[in-house]
């Protein structure tokens, strides 16, 4: 029977099938703060100009800390595509997934926003200067993060040589 400080520690190690790795605490944590601003862009104060939040489009006002362009519908996008990363962090395949697809989606999302500008009425979500190069840092960061975390490695060492 193991008593004292065995028992304690024993208590404290994860077990090995429960354990994340660090993809899906990375795909956890890039997810939380997706939630998070989607929901700081519905809060006046962290929003400035708040009465100004349009639904979407480039009309839209609103800035969130004062510098991104916001609307209800780019917070609602960022709201689920944060939970989807909380989702997909659950297994190392969904974490390879949202590093790079998201981080991919991201990149385009920056090319858009460069290709179309702030004034269009194709600019629908809406996208700022602001915006666009913070969308091409967060794209470039999660492709760079899944890249290096999620590489395939082999799983035993390979047959010696003849």
């Amino acid at each position: 029977m193991v008593t004292g400080r065995a028992q304690s520690r024993a208590r404290a190690r994860p077990h090995p099938a429960t354990r994340r790795g660090t993809p899906s605490r990375l795909t956890s944590g890039i997810g939380g703060l997706f939630v998070a601003f989607g929901a700081l862009g519905f809060l006046p104060g962290v929003t400035s100009d708040f009465g100004e939040l349009g639904l979407a489009g480039h009309g839209s006002g609103a800035l969130l800390l004062g510098a991104f362009q916001v609307s209800v519908l780019l917070n609602v996008l960022h709201i689920g595509f944060g939970a989807l990363g909380l989702v997909l962090a659950r297994t190392a395949a969904g974490s390879r997934l949202f590093l790079l697809g998201g981080g991919a989606c991201y990149l385009g999302l920056w090319l858009f926003g460069v290709a179309v500008g702030a004034d269009t009425p194709a600019n629908i979500v809406p996208l700022n200067g602001g915006d666009d190069w913070l969308h091409a840092l967060v794209g470039g960061g999660m492709l760079a993060l899944g890249a290096l975390t999620t590489r395939s490695r082999p799983t035993s060492p390979p047959p010696p040589p003849r």
